[in-house]
């Protein structure tokens, strides 16, 4: 789901194979994308800048993430075909594309569990400093 501009759409993405997956995206009513962001998504929603970057004929989606994954930068490109070669930008930093570590689900999945450990250690403290 992504609300941008006043635009609402919905994607269906499917399983990754390799680096290609399907993905329908389609226009829906904002106020019907806000009340799933509401109902459904249990506050994790993931804010994020996307900045349009052209390099050597291709189209980069560069993601600047907010909120929970504050910090995170990541950059895509959008290819015509699996086969089709492309030079890597030298603002480029690590090739993760197989790196389940970089998908939003687990990234999103790791900060709250750190973030769950830090504010138990921070209860931890207070009660040891209110004993």
């Amino acid at each position: 789901m992504r609300i941008a501009n006043d635009i609402a759409t919905i994607a269906l993405k499917s399983r990754r194979r390799g680096p290609v997956r399907t993905e329908f995206e389609y226009a829906i009513p904002s106020s019907d994308a806000e009340e799933m962001l509401r109902t459904m998504c249990d506050g994790n929603v993931l804010d994020k800048v996307r900045h349009f970057v052209s390099h050597e004929g291709n189209n980069w989606h560069v993601d600047v993430y907010e909120g929970l994954l504050d910090g995170v930068v990541l950059a895509e490109i959008e290819l015509a075909d699996a086969g089709q070669e492309f030079a890597l930008p030298d603002w480029i930093g690590a090739e993760v594309t197989s790196d389940p570590r970089y998908r939003k689900v687990n990234m999103l999945a790791d900060r709250v569990a750190n973030q769950k450990s830090a504010d138990t250690a921070l209860l931890a403290r207070a009660d040891e400093v209110i004993e």
